[in-house]
């Protein structure tokens, strides 16, 4: 039994590899691609609209709300970035329906790239709209002393991620891959149903969890709150 996709190996040279984790999330990359350049080369502003168009924009306004509900004033600016994860790591969760299909969320190393691209984004976005300064001076409030354990969280939160959805996704493809072995055909397809339930749901975690990062680096003082007049 492979306990992760990165074992599977489809074509060897030396030191290079090209594995099931590789393979798959190239695979993953290309439907996304395919599927947003035929979703979205006949919108149209009419009242007529087809069904792909409908299900588009209700997949976008309900991203735009939640990233607004987490503290995001502009959720244009980010829905690219937090919408891309949630939708690599939700089809990635649904593909696992197909047979032979090893989910690349299942490796350690794509899910510590997924944190990766967290973790530079959020920095990225936060000089993008406090600039330098007032980014890094962010990591010394409220006091200069809490700027190692600033630095400590910044980095332990993105390790976080990383162990969190690798080991939620591993789990439950071992669990499935083992009931096959021991138990009727049938009780492994509710588990299966299960398991692309919770795999939405560390898709949605996921990406939140990227939005609240990026919406507590962009945070200036036009976004905090201003205190009561006295009387």
């Amino acid at each position: 039994m492979r306990l992760s996709p990165d074992q599977w190996i489809f074509w060897q040279l030396d030191a290079f590899k090209l594995n099931a984790t590789i393979a798959f999330t190239w695979a993953i990359m290309l439907v996304l691609t395919v599927g947003s350049i035929l979703v979205t080369r006949r919108l149209s502003t009419e009242l007529k609209r087809s069904r792909w168009q409908n299900l588009l924009e209700i997949v976008v306004t309900s991203i735009q709300s939640q990233l607004k509900d987490v503290g995001l004033r502009d959720p244009r600016k980010y829905i690219g970035f937090v919408g891309t994860l949630f939708l690599f790591v939700g089809v990635a969760s649904l593909c696992t329906v197909i047979p032979g299909f090893d989910t690349p969320t299942g490796s350690l190393s794509t899910t510590a790239a997924l944190a990766l691209c967290v973790f530079v984004a959020v920095p990225l976005f936060g000089v993008a709209s406090q600039g330098i300064w007032g980014y890094l001076k962010s990591y010394a409030e409220p006091t200069i002393l809490m700027l190692p354990f600033n630095i400590i969280s910044e980095l332990s939160r993105t390790l976080a991620l990383a162990v969190r959805l690798f080991g939620n996704m591993m789990s439950g493809a071992m669990i499935i891959a083992i009931l096959l072995t021991i138990t009727p055909f049938i009780f492994p397809i509710f588990m299966t149903a299960l398991g692309l339930l919770t795999g939405m749901v560390q898709a949605y975690i996921f990406s939140i969890l990227a939005a609240v990062y990026i919406a507590a680096a962009t945070q200036n003082d036009d976004t905090k709150p201003v205190p009561a007049a006295k009387t």
